[in-house]
């Protein structure tokens, strides 16, 4: 496996800074935001203020790609927030993909909203379907990422969506930290429904917590030692049915400082698993 960090998680960091900064805490590569939004003056945020991120232009994407590789990191992918259905949207930044080095972008499904899953299915999977295609076109695979508030919260039902389509063209994201809010499968059982379709790993941890003001148990994003999920046990998990692929942290706590965080986690992970050694590419 090769541990990779995504760029999303480092909102007070420039791009320059986050290269540095994940090369010197022995990561191999990282995985771009890429957003037209790309932080401002003022506190930082993960969302709506995130400083380490790359502007959907082919010269920003050329400048990132410098900068991994003057740190002897890889590009990973490219996690843009293009809207399913928008086939232009997706071939812009398989576009930006191919022009920054990078094998995969990330997609998201449509979001869940009430009485409409099976029209959202439906155009789910025709919209993968002319993915699917773009990914052949550019040589760039499309990853599906499990989340919430979306119509595929859980493997099983980014399975659906994806399952029948070439796993070499599109997969999935693994995301076991989103499930602690929706979607949870035990991790085995997970990476069987995925099968050939598991592609990438995002990591982070979650616990759930009652507000001051009483009412419902919500969750917050915990440190990776520090939350429901045993990241550990998945690791190993991950190691002993032979995934070989990229583990991207992407960790929204605020327990630690950006920095802390970065090499805290790195330190963490590596104790429990051997990934290959920085500089590794796709």
């Amino acid at each position: 496996m090769r541990l990779g960090v995504c760029s999303a998680c480092l909102p007070e960091l420039t791009p320059h800074q986050a290269a540095e900064a994940a090369a010197a805490a022995g990561y191999a590569g990282i995985e771009w935001r890429v957003s037209a939004e790309t932080g401002s003056p003022g506190p930082a945020h993960f969302l709506r203020n995130n400083r380490c991120t790359v502007r959907p232009e082919r010269d920003a994407v050329r400048r990132a790609r410098e900068l991994c590789d003057r740190a002897g990191l890889a590009v990973i992918g490219l996690s843009g927030y293009v809207q399913a259905g928008d086939l232009r949207g997706v071939e812009h930044l398989m576009g930006l993909a191919a022009e920054a080095g990078a094998p995969r972008v990330r997609l998201w499904a449509p979001p869940a909203t009430d009485g409409g899953f099976h029209e959202a299915l439906a155009l789910s999977v025709a919209f993968f379907g002319e993915v699917a295609e773009l990914a052949g076109r550019f040589g760039v695979r499309a990853l599906l990422e499990m989340h919430q508030r979306t119509i595929c919260p859980s493997a099983a039902l980014a399975k659906q969506v994806v399952g029948h389509l070439p796993a070499d063209l599109v997969g999935v994201i693994y995301d076991p930290g989103n499930t602690v809010v929706e979607g949870s499968e035990d991790p085995r059982l997970a990476v069987q429904i995925l099968g050939e379709h598991l592609a990438h790993v995002h990591l982070k941890n979650a616990a759930y917590e009652r507000p001051r003001d009483g009412g419902p148990w919500r969750h917050r994003w915990s440190a990776m030692d520090d939350g429901v999920l045993d990241i550990p046990a998945i690791l190993r998990l991950l190691e002993d049915i032979g995934y070989r692929g990229w583990v991207s942290v992407e960790d929204f706590s605020t327990v630690r400082p950006p920095l802390e965080t970065l090499a805290f986690n790195a330190a963490y992970l590596r104790a429990h698993v051997t990934f290959e050694q920085t500089g590794a590419r796709p």
